[in-house]
């Protein structure tokens, strides 16, 4: 006789080497159990997550093309070995188990027999506060040993462009690779971008120690590494993100390998690094076809000015918004007469006449942007809850106090985007951008100087240019970091 019940079979295997049971043996438990108990499971409905942490159920694939198939009401209960492969997270199972309940699918652990009624219930978030208490004290301990290394200079991830390991355990330098960090900071010293630095060691057919062409982000990586004086980083970002810890998180301890770079071509590195200013959407000076590309700005709408040269014309700058259509007021103007304008500015530029502003780090580091994401992972957390709440799983009590813990954490990442430093203006300040602006209107007004060259120096010291046509007016923004 055909069984009138449906499963599915879920499987998934730490990234940690602790589990008691493979997945083979998993599944061959799991389907004894669906067999004795009078469940259907087809093929297309085993899914086998490997080597995936249980902590975030959006990182496993095979879990989340479970659920959408549970949506669908293709089976009637999802077969576990334990809960906790199910997660490890209770938050994210309580939630996952609600959706699911809505669907008529079950979750059921074949070594963990739950009651039914209120009781069982209890037992069953008894055990879910145990799985999540013993994932999160295995990732302090972890931590804590691997702090431990890293304050005693120990080697524990795999050995950057320019070098190798040895046997001995210890980094040798790689000769062929360490030619590429040397071109790298050079370059970087000179005045060339990170962009532009990328695009060229992929025209001369470099890779990455995996690889990979080069980008903006891994020259940046590389010249923020110290790794390449001798020392040894650990903690420098939470995994698989773009966005450095605070520095008092960030462990750096001498290395026993030789340094390729000294340093004082580090330190120089690092000032320009967090003295250049870069909006977000502004492109490197690789990718730009003059040198105000990417700085001026049209003074109606504040889009970028876009220049273009047709055949057998002088060329000029048009507001790529009015060129799609956005606006009707064309802000076209000959090229030749805005580098004039430009020239005239800075030539003329003294103490009463200059305008600025003092950016604060903040608005330099990658750290803002850092807090806005974890304000959205905020508002994630609070539609969790409140879908816990309305399906009757957590009290009102417990609803509200979750909903306070939140708020204070989200009051706590306003304080902190909202106290970004400030920086006390000064006369030498001003005296020092004066001097500044004098060199750049050197470099602009050379003609034996290129435009990558004229690019990075006026991005040095000006935000941007905003050229108003009806009044005839240019306003440059010029800052100090």
């Amino acid at each position: 006789m055909k069984s009138l019940k449906t499963a599915a079979l879920y499987i998934r295997v730490s990234t940690s080497k602790q589990e008691e049971l493979s997945p083979d043996a998993q599944k061959r438990l799991l389907k004894e159990y669906a067999k004795k108990n009078g469940y259907d499971v087809l093929p297309e409905h085993v899914y086998l997550e490997g080597g995936i942490s249980g902590r975030k159920a959006d990182k496993r694939p095979a879990f989340q093309e479970m659920i959408a198939h549970a949506k669908n009401k293709e089976f009637d209960a999802i077969l576990v070995w334990k809960f906790s492969r199910f997660a490890r997270n209770q938050e994210e199972s309580i939630v996952y188990k609600s959706l699911l309940t809505k669907y008529g699918v079950s979750v059921v652990s074949i070594s963990e027999p739950i009651i039914e009624g209120p009781f069982g219930s209890l037992i069953e978030r008894i055990i879910e506060w145990f799985d999540e208490f013993y994932s999160i004290n295995l990732s302090v301990e972890v931590k804590r040993g691997m702090t431990e290394k890293a304050l005693r200079g120990g080697y524990q991830s795999y050995a950057p462009l320019g070098y190798n390991y040895a046997s001995g355990g210890i980094p040798e330098i790689n000769p062929e690779e360490a030619v590429i960090v040397r071109y790298i900071f050079d370059s970087y010293i000179a005045g060339t971008d990170f962009s532009t630095i990328a695009r060229h060691l992929n025209e001369k057919g470099y890779k990455t120690k995996r690889g990979n062409p080069f980008e903006l982000r891994t020259i940046k990586y590389i010249l923020k590494n110290p790794y390449y004086i001798g020392k040894v980083r650990w903690n420098r970002a939470p995994h698989s993100a773009y966005v450095d810890n605070p520095e008092e998180e960030i462990i750096v301890a001498d290395g026993k390998h030789e340094p390729i770079i000294s340093e004082e071509q580090f330190d120089t590195v690092q000032k320009r690094i967090e003295a250049d200013f870069s909006p977000r959407k502004r492109k490197g000076v690789g990718f730009t076809k003059h040198w105000l590309c990417g700085v001026l700005k049209c003074g109606i709408c504040g889009a970028s000015m876009t220049y273009y040269q047709p055949a057998g014309k002088n060329g000029g700058f048009q507001c790529y918004k009015y060129a799609k259509g956005f606006h009707k007021q064309s802000c076209f103007i000959n090229v030749y007469k805005m580098e004039q304008i430009v020239f005239d500015v800075f030539k003329n530029l003294n103490f009463d006449n200059i305008e600025y502003s003092i950016l604060p780090k903040s608005e330099l580091s990658s750290n803002m942007a850092e807090y806005k994401k974890q304000l959205a992972l905020l508002d994630k957390k609070e539609a969790r809850i409140k879908e816990a709440y309305i399906n009757e799983i957590d009290t009102l009590a417990e609803y509200k106090e979750n909903k306070l813990a939140l708020k204070k954490e989200r009051e706590k990442l306003e304080a902190l985007m909202k106290n970004s430093t400030v920086v006390e203006d000064t006369p030498e300040m001003k005296a020092e951008l004066l001097e500044s602006c004098r060199n750049v209107y050197e470099v602009l007004s050379s003609p034996d100087v290129d435009l990558e060259k004229k690019a990075t120096v006026l991005r040095s010291v000006c935000k941007e240019i905003i050229f108003d046509k009806a009044s005839s007016t240019v306003t440059v923004h010029f800052y100090i970091s």
